[in-house]
């Protein structure tokens, strides 16, 4: 029997899709209410497959993705989630996911895909695809970081704080992100990069 670990953050999604995964008898399905009960049920227990949303609160499915690929764990990693935007599906496949599928696609195409991704192949929806291969993340790691606690309306100096860099580094690295994204401000320059799925 399949394992599956099923990381969302909305109960009765989690709940129904659970069920629905049951009903097939081929998985055993763990549930995860969010991002970091994953990584811990991930360091305690082995599982074939990681079904996981993006937005989700603690640690989100594509910091899980990026987690396992360097832990090197021996699990495959599927997004299902409502935002197909472009940005996440490039980080996604960055981070090793094997397959990225929208939450309205039907039973039927998740449970092939779970199948196809056991098989070693990858299954990301072609217009997702497509969409992700017309435009590139500007942002490094670090602006990416920033530009984050920024958009949480924290301060430079919280900034630098919480990523452990210097005052004017803060400052560098959001004023990198602002001109890279042709924003106005930091709260803009945030909002842009998270519409488009880079944050």
């Amino acid at each position: 029997m399949t394992r599956i670990l099923l990381a969302e953050d909305q109960a009765m999604v989690r709940g129904a899709l659970a069920a629905l995964l049951r009903l097939s008898g081929q998985f055993e399905v763990t549930e995860a209410e969010h991002g970091l009960a994953a990584r811990t049920l991930l360091q305690q227990q082995q599982f074939d497959l990681l079904l996981t949303d993006i937005e989700m609160p603690l640690c989100s499915g594509l910091d899980l993705a990026l987690y396992v690929q360097q832990q090197q764990l021996p699990v495959q990693v599927m997004i299902l989630t409502t935002f197909g935007r472009s940005g996440y599906v490039q980080r996604a496949l960055e981070s090793g996911v094997r397959a990225f599928l929208l939450k309205d696609a039907p039973i039927e195409q998740l449970t092939q895909a779970i199948s196809q991704v056991l098989q070693g192949k990858k299954v990301i929806d072609p217009e997702l695809l497509l969409n992700a291969l017309g435009e590139k993340d500007p942002l490094t790691e670090k602006e990416r970081q920033a530009l984050r606690l920024a958009g949480e309306g924290k301060t430079t100096a919280e900034i630098a704080a919480a990523l452990y860099i210097a005052e004017g580094t803060a400052r560098n690295y959001l004023s990198e992100a602002i001109s890279k994204l042709q924003a106005g401000n930091r709260v803009d320059a945030a909002r842009i990069a998270r519409q488009k799925g880079w944050l």
